[in-house]
C-alpha cells in the first residue's frame, strides 16, 4: 500500500476573546446573578452540550432554566426547571390544543417565571428561541443574552426568508450574542447583527469525567471507526460510509454508526442515502447501527475504537454544524485521533496534522487518505491524541468556560449598573 503524505501546517486560528484569563475574584465580584435559561424542549439525548453550559456555571450564578416540554430528566437532572407542559398523553394534546386556541401562552409562562425568581438575565438558546423572548426581555426589565448554535445560524434564514426580519429585530435589541467559534461569529456579523455584540464562547465538555487513553492497534486487528450523529445531511455520514468502503478495499474495517433518524422528512431522505451506500459497498458485515445511545454508551464505544470519522458538510438547504459538533471535542479529549473536515469551526477544535486530520468537504478521496495514513502510521495516534486531550483542556473545559461565561453576565450586568 502506497502511504499517503500528511499535512502538518496547522490550519486553525484562535480568537483572543475565547482564551483570556478569567480570574476567580471577578466572578465573585458578580454573586447574586440569577439567570433563567429559555429553551424549547428538556433536553434531548444530544444536547449534552447545553447541559454542561448551564450546570457548570460557579454557584455564584444562580440558574434556572424554563422549557416548553421535558424529558430525559434521569440523564439530565435539574432542579430549578419550570415546565409550561408536564402532563403526559391526552394531557398533553390538550395543552397543546389550548396553546394553538390562544389559552396557553408560552411567552407569558416565561415572563412569570422569570419574575417570580427575580432573574436579572434571560439566556436564550438558539437564535429562533431568542426572538421569542425579545418581549420577556423588554416587560421584565432583563439583560438579553442569546447563544446561536448551527441551524439558527444557516438554515433558518434560507428556509424562511422571514427570519431575516426577525433576527433584524433581535439583533436591534439583544444584548449579547455568544457563539461557538471565528467562522459563525462572521456568520452572525452577515446576518445584521453588530460586531460588537457577538462574542466567541467555546462550548465546553466535563473533561474531568473523561478517561485519557490512547489508542493502539494489535498486528491483525481490523481498524474500528466510530462515527456518531444525527441522520441529517451536515453531518456527511454518506461520505463517512463511502470514505470507511473504498478503505476496506485494502484494509480489514469495522465501523460503528451511533445516532439515527429523526423522524422529520429530511432526515429519512438520510437514512435512505445511508443504507444505499452500505448496500453498494456491501458493508453490513462491517458497519454496526446502535440508533441513538445515552452519552454513557458513546463513551464506552469511544474506547473500543481507534479512529473518530466527522466529515461534516454544508446541507444543500443551507444547513451546517454553525460552529464544530460537540462529539469531535469529546472524543478529541479520549485521546482518539479525529478525521473531519474543514466545515465551519471544526478547524478550531481539530488541529490540522496535529490532533487530527481535515479534508475539504465532500472530498472522500482525502478522507479515505487520511484514513490509510494513520492505519500505517499508528505511532502517529500517540502524539495526535496527546495534543487533542491537551488542546480540549486548554480551550474546552466546562468548568472553565462555566468561568467565563459567568464573568461574561458579570460584565454585562455591570455595564448596566
Amino acid at each position: 500500500m502506497t502511504a499517503v503524505p500528511m499535512p502538518f501546517s496547522i490550519t486553525a486560528t484562535k480568537d483572543p476573546s475565547s482564551t483570556r484569563a478569567i480570574e476567580p475574584t471577578a466572578v465573585a465580584d458578580f454573586a447574586g446573578l440569577t439567570v433563567l435559561h429559555s429553551l424549547e424542549n428538556w433536553l434531548p439525548l444530544t444536547e449534552t452540550w447545553l447541559y454542561n453550559q448551564i450546570c457548570y456555571l460557579p454557584s455564584s450564578i444562580l440558574s434556572h432554566a424554563v422549557s416548553e416540554r421535558r424529558e430525559n430528566l434521569e440523564h439530565f437532572p435539574f432542579e430549578k426547571l419550570h415546565t409550561l407542559y408536564q402532563g403526559r398523553g391526552y394531557k398533553l394534546k390538550w395543552e397543546g390544543w389550548l396553546r394553538k386556541l390562544g389559552l396557553r401562552n408560552y411567552s407569558g409562562f416565561k415572563l412569570r417565571v422569570a419574575r417570580s425568581i427575580g432573574a436579572q438575565i434571560v439566556h436564550s438558546h438558539f437564535g429562533d428561541i431568542a426572538w421569542q423572548d425579545i418581549g420577556i426581555a423588554k416587560h421584565g426589565g432583563l439583560k438579553h443574552v442569546a447563544t446561536f448554535y448551527g441551524h439558527d445560524v444557516n438554515r433558518l434564514p434560507r428556509t424562511d426568508p422571514r427570519w431575516h426580519y426577525r433576527y433584524a429585530e433581535l439583533f436591534a435589541s439583544v444584548d449579547r450574542v455568544f457563539c461557538e467559534g471565528p467562522y459563525m461569529a462572521s456568520s452572525i456579523v452577515q446576518l445584521g447583527c453588530p460586531e460588537h455584540k457577538v462574542q466567541v464562547h467555546h462550548l465546553g465538555v466535563a473533561v474531568e469525567q473523561i478517561a485519557y487513553h490512547p489508542r493502539n492497534r494489535t498486528e491483525g486487528e481490523p481498524l474500528r471507526i466510530l462515527i456518531a450523529g444525527t441522520f441529517r445531511e451536515k453531518k456527511g455520514i454518506p461520505d463517512a460510509l463511502r470514505a470507511v468502503g473504498e478503505l476496506n478495499r485494502a484494509v480489514k474495517v469495522e465501523a460503528t454508526v451511533i445516532g439515527g433518524t429523526t423522524g422529520e422528512s429530511r432526515s429519512l431522505v438520510e437514512e435512505e442515502r445511508i443504507r444505499k451506500i452500505i448496500a453498494d459497498y456491501n458493508l453490513s458485515t462491517r458497519v454496526r447501527f446502535l440508533g441513538f445511545q445515552p452519552h454513557a454508551v458513546l463513551f464506552a464505544e469511544a474506547y473500543k475504537h481507534h479512529i473518530f470519522l466527522s466529515p461534516s458538510v454544508t446541507a444543500e438547504d443551507g444547513d451546517t454544524e454553525g460552529g464544530a459538533p460537540v462529539s469531535i471535542i469529546e472524543m478529541s479529549a479520549t485521546g482518539m485521533p479525529v478525521v473531519a473536515t474543514t466545515h465551519c469551526d471544526i478547524p478550531n477544535v481539530v488541529l490540522n496534522g496535529v490532533s487530527g486530520l481535515l479534508a475539504e468537504e465532500h472530498d472522500v478521496t482525502a478522507l479515505v487518505g487520511h484514513l490509510q495514513y494513520l492505519a500505517e502510521y499508528p505511532d502517529r495516534w500517540g502524539p495526535m491524541g496527546n495534543a487533542g486531550r491537551e488542546h480540549i483542556e486548554t480551550e474546552f473545559n466546562a468548568m472553565t468556560q462555566g468561568m467565563r461565561l459567568a464573568a461574561m453576565y458579570g460584565e454585562l450586568d455591570t455595564a448596566s449598573a
